[in-house]
């Protein structure tokens, strides 16, 4: 060894050139060896240094493969495989911070402590192992290398979020192919990288990825060792690995490794975790971001100096300790394990008894267990290859071709072959060694041309399972800019390329639902953009729709014929609603908007329409005071306010301001104060939509059937559903807040301290029973007490229906003319059917004349004082220390005076009668009858 060789430790994180550095330094040399990892990126060094001096002076020599031309200037070989005695220029070791590794690290300190170049040597690999070759290495240099694009921690992503070209890492077969199988479903598909493949088979699998065929890579932790590819983001699927012997969590500068495959030469990177990985803890993400990582201390070593006088002294020299405190015995690697297992068979100790056989059984058990079966069973395979080579000196060509021909197949699945590739792996390894059999080259090519073929039906067989070949060329054509053909039927079944790939519904694509085992979302992604002219088009004729194909759903639903194009949202008030579009993000923001504004104008149109009044309340520039301030309360009702809640701004409001309000069509009724042409099916639902929307109620009541006076109290509704539905909750059911205000003026003509009775043109506005009406009238605030009595039949058949009484309201006059056909009509078909079998059973016996009975109610008002049923009035009873009150709420007089509730006279002239209010929703109706009369 030349003592002034130069000797450089190379070190930095991943993406900084270092492989490339030593690749341009040993070819400034004459000769040269490089020691690299993994084959698979042995093979990719010795394809780029064959590309620049040929393939006449490069060798590749790994376990399994030996290249070696004759004039054999470059050595590429795995770290394993390094010759060593060749005395070459330049010695490059990459990776060395694997001299800390359990499995392998051992060979790597030998390689760090023995292997020189007579003229240059160089250490490539982490920052962590500085400390370590300094002490071992005293005279070497040391070139910090920074790494040529950033690496940024993104967090967690679901695998259907990932982005394209990343590399989803797993620890185990079983994991890499869930992952891809998964990508296979949602993103079409995802090349399968593990160190297990033969070279042809990863190459394959990775031109699938480099030339675009699919955007996705499932990997084991095989691609950290300077495998360059084109990835932009490495996601983990778990931050923990099997070594060997037990679960253990990665180290953060293994990490680090690994997700510095992403982002190459100058382009940066991203990494983070996906599925069951926890994500990373933000000191930990920080040091890979910053490459800063505890410095290895200690390095794996295991005796170079060994001794084959026997086996025992073999395992001894094996089981040595290093006496340097920066050095620590490595376990026994399968190598050992072997030899252990071996030297306990009778016949393999009988036959390695001098030193020749020992180093041959040495030679033996380094044969890499491959096949990974079981310990015992890579134990016998090494005896029977031991006995060959001891008894003939070679393997028999008929046993070897036997091995070889069982493997020889490409049928079966994915597990099938792989095993196979792992058996012949076995027999090309030992085919390259020198000596091992007779017809070396016949062998070597017999070997190599079996895993050949095995890796490519393997490679065939993974393609298949993992990659839809359907959606994949159809990314790949989209990525290119290749025009894609879409069309939409007049039903909405979208066809690309002639193929059904789903339905259009509104804005939305639907993907169709029986391809979710092939296309699922990655054709759903390629169809949207082949679909990006039809949403165009398709939005043009939505804006330009009229408002008759467009409507709201109770729920707050924008629905353009049958699809859904949006939903409301809340507003800054309630009668400005925003709306939310239901268009897919691969229509673009010009869709997008051209359907928000269309669905916005089709509902500020709809509110200006149905609640015009409201509206123009809001705008009356002319109402001042508290006039304006009343107005106010009413749009923020949306046109509805229950009287009681507001019944001192009420009592406030002089003539003047309620008549400025009456003018937009306010009625000042004894419960409620509404505006009666808002009380329509149209204005109602809606209303019920906005307030419910302003109330952020998460699922919408919706309103009660149109045309209805009294409907059953909704259970469990929202506070003010009722209100809002135009209604008010009395007893079990609710009643019509018009209907409920011509009640009112009914039940003003009452003597409702002394009580009275229902008239029968109460139960005819209100549509109830008898049971029923007194139930209402009790969730109103009257007592109802229900009494029995001898029923008298009228005198007269043709008596005419009594007089509306002076003190009654004309409307409740008027009312009494069309009151009779309604409870006719109205009255129960079981009333009827009992009052015919009751005249049957009187008729059939004459006899029989007893009395009938009939039921009746007698109402007074039930509430304590300063609650009448308006809420500022009080009506039917007397105020503690006042005067009496009649049923009108006018004071009786005196005490003494006439007696309450009697008919009284006067010589004053009849009052005039009262006009019909024009609030009133039947004034129309009304006014005709008095015309008819």
């Amino acid at each position: 060894m030349n003592g002034a060789s130069r000797i450089v430790a190379v070190l930095g994180p991943t993406n900084t050139g270092k492989t490339h550095y030593a690749i341009e330094r040993m070819l400034g040399h004459r000769t040269g060896v490089i020691g690299l990892p993994l084959r698979l990126l042995a093979r990719e060094v010795y394809d780029k240094i064959v590309a620049i001096r040929g393939p006449s002076v490069v060798a590749l020599v790994t376990g399994e493969e030996r290249i070696v031309p004759p004039r054999t200037q470059y050595w590429v070989c795995t770290v394993e495989a390094m010759p060593e005695g060749m005395g070459t220029d330049f010695v490059a070791i990459d990776e060395i911070q694997l001299c800390a590794d359990p499995e392998r690290g051992h060979v790597f300190t030998d390689r760090l402590l023995r292997m020189r170049g007579t003229h240059e040597t160089l250490f490539l690999g982490a920052d962590t192992m500085r400390g370590p070759i300094a002490a071992l290495v005293p005279q070497a240099q040391f070139a910090r290398r920074e790494r040529m694009s950033q690496l940024v921690y993104t967090g967690s992503k679901k695998i259907s979020r990932m982005p394209p070209r990343s590399a989803i890492v797993g620890f185990s077969v079983e994991n890499v192919y869930a992952i891809a199988e998964l990508l296979r479903r949602q993103k079409g598909g995802a090349a399968v990288v593990m160190g297990a493949l033969s070279p042809r088979t990863r190459n394959a699998q990775v031109a699938l990825y480099q030339n675009g065929e699919v955007d996705y890579l499932v990997a084991t932790d095989a691609i950290g060792m300077g495998l360059n590819l084109d990835v932009n983001h490495v996601a983990f699927s778990s931050l923990s690995k099997f070594d060997g012997r037990r679960m253990r969590p990665l180290a953060p500068n293994e990490l680090a490794q690994i997700a510095g495959r992403a982002g190459r030469g100058m382009s940066d990177g991203t990494f983070g975790v996906t599925g069951e990985a926890s994500p990373l803890d933000e000191g930990v993400a920080q040091a890979i971001m910053d490459s800063r990582f505890t410095p290895m201390k200690k390095l794996n070593w295991r005796n170079a100096a060994l001794r084959f006088g026997s086996v025992d002294a073999l395992i001894d020299s094996l089981e040595a300790s290093p006496d340097n405190e920066h050095l620590v015995k490595a376990r026994p690697a399968d190598d050992l394990n072997a030899l252990k297992s071996l030297a306990q068979v009778p016949e393999v100790a009988a036959r390695a008894s001098d030193g020749p056989s020992i180093r041959l059984l040495w030679d033996v058990c380094r044969i890499p267990d491959f096949r990974g079966i079981s310990h015992a069973e890579h134990a016998s395979l090494l005896e029977s290859i031991f006995g060959h080579l001891h008894e003939r000196g070679t393997i028999p060509e008929d046993f070897l071709a036997r091995q070889i021909r069982r493997i020889d197949r490409t049928d079966g699945d994915i597990d099938a072959l792989s095993k196979r590739l792992a058996y012949i792996r076995t027999w090309t390894y030992v085919a390259q060694r020198n000596g091992w059999v007779r017809d070396e080259s016949h062998w070597r090519a017999e070997t190599r041309a079996v895993e050949d073929r095995v890796s490519d039906a393997l490679h065939e067989c993974l393609t298949q399972r993992f990659v839809d070949r359907r959606t994949s060329v159809l990314l790949r054509r989209l990525k290119q800019k290749e025009a894609l053909l879409a069309e939409v039927n007049d039903k909405g079944e979208v066809t690309v390329e002639g193929e059904f790939v789903g339905r259009l519904e509104g804005f939305r694509f639907i993907p169709d639902k029986s391809a979710q085992g092939t296309e699922a979302k990655a054709l759903k992604s390629a169809s949207l953009q082949a679909l990006a002219p039809q949403f165009h088009l398709r939005a043009d004729r939505f804006y330009n729709a009229p408002d008759t194909e467009i409507d709201f759903t109770d729920q707050g639903g924008l629905m353009w014929g049958e699809y859904a194009v949006g939903k409301l949202v809340a507003g800054a008030e309630p009668l400005k609603p925003m709306v939310e579009v239901f268009v897919d993000e691969a229509a673009g923001p010009e869709v997008e908007q051209k359907v928000q504004r269309r669905l916005q104008h089709f509902i500020d149109r709809k509110i200006a329409a149905l609640f015009e009044p409201l509206l123009n309340l809001s705008r009356d520039e002319e109402l001042t005071g508290l006039a304006k301030g009343f107005a106010f309360r009413m749009v923020e009702a949306l046109g509805i306010l229950p009287r009681a809640g507001v019944a001192q701004e009420v009592k406030d409001l002089d003539q003047d301001a309620r008549g400025a309000l009456r003018k937009h069509g306010i009625r000042f009724g004894q419960f409620t104060i509404f505006m009666p042409l808002l009380l329509k099916p149209a204005p109602t639902r809606l209303r019920l939509v906005l307030w419910a929307l302003a109330n952020g109620l998460q699922e919408f009541p919706e309103a009660p059937p149109p045309g209805l006076v009294t409907v059953p109290v909704a259970k469990g509704a929202p506070e003010g559903y009722d209100t809002m539905c135009g209604y008010r909750n009395a007893g079990e059911r609710s009643i019509r807040i018009d209907m409920l205000e011509r009640l009112a003026d009914m039940l003003r003509a009452e003597d409702s301290r002394g009580g009275f009775e229902a008239k029968a043109d109460m139960l005819s506005i209100t549509g109830m029973t008898l049971e029923q009406f007194a139930d209402l009238m009790q969730g109103l605030g009257y007592k109802a007490e229900r009494g029995e009595r001898t029923k008298i039949k009228p005198a007269q058949p043709t008596e005419q229906p009594p007089a509306a009484t002076a003190e009654a309201p004309a409307e409740t006059a008027e009312a009494e003319a069309q009151s009779d056909l309604a409870v006719a009509a109205e009255a129960p078909a079981e009333a009827t059917d009992s009052t015919e079998a009751e005249a049957e059973a009187k008729a059939a016996d004459p006899a029989s004349d007893e009395p009938e009975v009939e039921v009746f109610y007698t109402f007074t008002w039930g509430r304590q004082a300063n609650r009448g049923p308006r809420g500022d009035q009080r009506q039917g009873r007397s105020k503690p220390g006042g005067k009496p009150r009649d049923g009108r709420g006018k004071p009786q007089g005196k005490k003494g005076g006439k007696p309450q509730g009697a008919k009284t006279f006067s010589s004053r002239p009849p009052k005039k009668e009262k006009a019909i209010d024009p609030d009133n929703p039947f004034a129309a109706a009304l006014m005709g009858l008095k015309d008819g009369n």
